[in-house]
């Protein structure tokens, strides 16, 4: 496992940065977790290990995750079985040689969203929370000169590890650890994604912080999660669930989430869009058959969860780390 995660590669492409202790004693590290490891890792790795070995003619990840190449029916079977294996899919969409990976999420209308107020050309980017990588691949497509994601989900490291057996040498890499599992002040990245994480979050602030210890002076933090409508003091605890999750803690207006930032000490904070998430972008599937969106919402008023909280509705915000 600690070969597949590459992290040779991964220790050279950080060599004379910030980061390099970090990546070096990366190794011990992963050693430690995958000791503890997962009950279902055998089998995911399992499916990973079945894929067919293929070569990519065509890649496409600036305006999809797109991979193309002639397969025999065997070899399209083979890839269709393997992939199944890795049920279920969050995050995506993925079209992998004709197989159509239609994921929970449509991933791509966020990025569509968050892409249009970024340049990413050869920023050196952490995403946190990252899910099955998705994302990674997209901001190579923008031009990021490499993209490091951390997820403690061991399906959605599989998921990414079978993305990137057929995209080995990009400058991916999906690590299986939690933001607090990171050094303290790292200060190594351009920019810091944290997109759906905030809300799971006990102490807002204190992510908001342990984001800002990850970024270069001068760097950008990219942050998308719940909102509500109200002023700079409004913000939503939910009493239990919140469109039946259990982990969600906090939703604030955008003014506080715009105040909160600056108490974390970001500078030049902008909200480039407020989206209702629609049961379009979130949604069951083949590749996820469990409940979803439409699930969550009232069914005679889709403004409202089931527990008649105002639907969910998501921001983005741009903030920069003072130079």
């Amino acid at each position: 496992m600690i070969r597949r995660l590459d992290l040779d590669a991964l220790q050279q492409q950080l060599a004379g940065t910030p980061l390099i202790d970090w990546a070096s004693d990366l190794p011990n590290q992963l050693d430690r977790k995958l000791a503890k490891g997962h009950g279902d890792l055998q089998r995911w790795m399992a499916a990973v290990d079945a894929l067919p070995e293929l070569t990519a003619c065509k890649v496409e990840l600036r305006d999809s995750f797109t991979l193309e190449a002639p397969l025999s029916q065997a070899q399209q079977a083979a890839l269709l079985a393997a992939l199944q294996g890795l049920i279920p899919w969050r995050k995506g969409p993925f079209d992998l040689f004709g197989v159509h990976v239609d994921t929970e999420w449509r991933s791509d209308w966020k990025w569509a969203r968050v892409a249009a107020h970024l340049d990413l050309q050869n920023k050196r980017i952490l995403d946190v929370g990252c899910g099955n990588g998705y994302y990674l691949w997209r901001m190579l497509g923008a031009g990021a000169a490499s993209a490091v994601g951390i997820d403690p989900n061991w399906l959605f490291l599989c998921q990414f590890l079978a993305a990137k057996s057929y995209l080995p040498d990009l400058p991916a890499w999906h690590l299986p650890l939690a933001l607090e599992e990171l050094p303290g002040k790292l200060e190594g990245f351009d920019t810091v994604f944290s997109m759906g994480v905030l809300y799971h979050r006990r102490s807002p602030i204190d992510h908001l912080l342990e984001l800002k210890d990850c970024l270069l002076k001068g760097g950008e933090l990219v942050l998308e999660t719940l909102v509500v409508e109200g002023d700079a003091q409004q913000a939503l605890v939910p009493e239990d669930r919140y469109a039946m999750m259990r982990n969600v803690w906090f939703l604030p207006s955008v003014p506080a989430l715009e105040l909160w930032l600056r108490r974390a000490g970001f500078v030049d904070i902008r909200c480039v869009d407020v989206s209702r998430t629609s049961i379009e972008e979130q949604r069951a599937t083949d590749w996820m058959k469990f409940q979803s969106l439409p699930d969550f919402l009232d069914p005679a008023d889709h403004s409202r969860t089931l527990e008649g909280l105002p639907a969910p509705t998501r921001a983005v915000l741009i903030a920069r780390k003072p130079a």
